[in-house]
């Protein structure tokens, strides 16, 4: 999560890593015409980073509250990865519609959202 996390911010800041162009990333990765701005690009950064850390049981809150944080994020990767499952992904992201993007989810954003839910469910247990 935290590699993904770097992806993000790099695209925040105008990368198109790992595509040619700014139109394929955004059609990859969002399914729209234009890749989400800095702000969006960092809030999902931000959050991935305190996943990952939740899901490696570093010390960031008390251990009661890491425990519900990382079933937290569990639970939103399993549902993400659910609607990705029926289709139904433009329900948490909104236009994401595109033949790319659906074909990508369906083969890889999916699969590694329940993979990644699986992980942080089982990851360190009390």
């Amino acid at each position: 999560m935290a590699g993904i996390a770097g992806l993000h911010v790099a695209w925040g800041v105008g990368s198109t890593f790992p595509f040619r162009d700014a139109a394929t990333l955004a059609d990859t990765v969002a399914g729209k015409d234009v890749v989400p701005n800095r702000l969006a690009c960092n809030a999902v950064a931000g959050a991935l980073v305190v996943a990952a850390a939740l899901a490696a049981d570093m010390p960031i809150v008390p251990r009661r509250l890491r425990m519900t944080g990382r079933y937290g994020v569990a639970s939103m990767l399993a549902g993400r990865g659910a609607l990705g499952l029926l289709g139904a992904t433009e329900r948490v992201s909104p236009g994401s519609n595109s033949p790319r993007f659906k074909r990508m989810d369906r083969r890889y954003y999916t699969p590694l959202c329940l993979v990644l839910a699986a992980a942080t469910a089982t990851a360190v247990q009390p």
